[in-house]
């Protein structure tokens, strides 16, 4: 019975010894793929500071909003559309308050490092031509931001009815970009900060912002939330600092 209460002891001490508490898990954020860089950088300075490094997950704003209304814990949640964060809103799941919009960013469509073709998006410009047998990598259209706001540009452009049926939806943006890296797909439309982190990839046109809705990063604390540093962290993220690194990656002011 000694030894165990001795053991019990040690425990309890090694659990409040200062090196335990420094591998406290920070807050969880649920984040849009194309943060990773920009998101893992702010977290990284955070933690400098001495807090608890924060848990970043990454992926579709559209897999991350179902997760939150599926009941997922956590403290955070960045989508790369206003649309997501809306349905989460319905759903009755962010604290009052709390949503702001965070970045903005542009739309770019890209092709390999090493590939020649030149394009200009405006009306009717010659996509589909340019594909000639490959396929287009986009995020998925019908749900994932990034495809989402694809889809509206080359709709308003008039050129979606001749590439639809090329398109080579992908999960998430960065998904999307991995294809053309790979040669999977010779063009993809990304973020410009997706193909600002790649040097795998050119940017061959940025399209029109008049051609495709805002794309806006609205952030909010969940409901649930209840890690000490959660409204803390979203603070930094707004700060001058926090829009400082971001504004590095290429994001824009909202």
């Amino acid at each position: 019975m000694a030894r165990a209460l001795h053991l019990c002891a040690l425990l309890v001490a090694l659990l409040l010894s200062p090196a335990a508490m420094a591998q406290e898990r920070g807050p969880a954020v649920l984040a849009a793929a194309s943060l990773q860089e920009s998101l893992t950088e702010v977290a990284n300075v955070w933690a400098a500071k001495g807090h608890a490094k924060p848990v970043l997950s990454f992926a579709a704003s559209s897999a991350l909003a179902r997760q939150v209304i599926a009941g997922a814990p956590a403290d955070l949640f960045l989508s790369a559309d206003e649309v997501w964060m809306d349905a989460v809103t319905k759903a009755g799941l962010l604290r009052a308050g709390t949503r702001t919009t965070l970045l903005g960013n542009r739309l770019v469509l890209i092709a390999r490092a090493s590939s020649k073709v030149r394009l200009t998006p405006t009306r009717g410009f010659a996509l589909a031509k340019a594909l000639g047998t490959g396929r287009l990598a986009l995020a998925d259209p019908d749900a994932v931001p990034a495809g989402k706001y694809a889809k509206a540009a080359l709709t308003h452009l008039g050129v979606w009815a001749g590439v639809a049926a090329k398109v080579a939806p992908a999960e998430n943006v960065r998904a999307a970009m991995a294809l053309v890296e790979r040669g999977a797909a010779p063009l993809g439309i990304v973020y410009a900060t997706d193909a600002r982190a790649s040097k795998a990839v050119r940017v061959v046109a940025t399209f029109p912002a008049s051609s495709h809705p805002p794309i806006r990063y609205p952030v909010a604390q969940l409901k649930a939330s209840r890690h000490r540093d959660a409204t803390a962290f979203r603070a930094f993220l707004l700060s001058k600092q926090g829009r400082a690194i971001l504004a590095r990656h290429g994001f824009s002011a909202p």
